[in-house]
């Protein structure tokens, strides 16, 4: 079995439930949803799911098939078989003694994140950047000591004007 990470675009009307059926949907077929973004799409009335996941190819287009079966899936993209753009957001507040801090923006400035908060012994900073950027960036920081972290999910669309 040669499974791989997926990257899926599902366009849904935007109902009550859907979400619950696609997630659903993917748990029958022994899928792991790594993460999943939702929001408005270009069109009214229509959100967009950013689905990532793991697995093969014969189980990704079994369930491509089943998810057109949901009454309110419009549309389904594999954006991993095209060019994409893919970005997450991580916010990680970290131990900052003020001390410290010129070291820990050294760190900032080199993954172009920010500081979007100081407080009097933590720091908090965003980056936005494909997983592995953020990733490395919370590798990098451990050290200092992660008080929290939380991260929004992938979201993608193909590059260029294919879709």
């Amino acid at each position: 079995m040669n499974e791989r990470k997926h990257t899926i675009a599902v366009l849904v009307n935007n109902q009550p439930g859907v979400l619950q059926r696609v997630a659903g949907l993917f748990g029958r077929r022994g899928f792991n949803i790594e993460s999943i973004t939702v929001g408005e799409s270009e069109e009214p009335g229509l959100s967009r799911m950013v689905i990532v996941t793991v697995g093969d190819e014969h189980t990704l287009d079994q369930v491509t098939k089943q998810l057109y079966k949901l009454i309110d899936v419009i549309k389904v993209v594999n954006l991993s078989s095209h060019p994409m753009v893919a970005r997450e957001l991580a916010l990680i507040k970290i131990n900052a003694e003020p001390g410290m801090r010129p070291e820990i923006l050294g760190i900032v400035d080199t993954f172009r994140a920010a500081v979007v908060d100081i407080g009097p012994h933590t720091l908090i900073v965003q980056v936005v950047g494909d997983s592995d950027k953020i990733d490395a960036m919370v590798e990098l920081l451990k050290p200092y000591g992660i008080r929290e972290l939380t991260r929004t999910g992938v979201t993608a669309m193909v590059r260029g004007s294919v879709h």
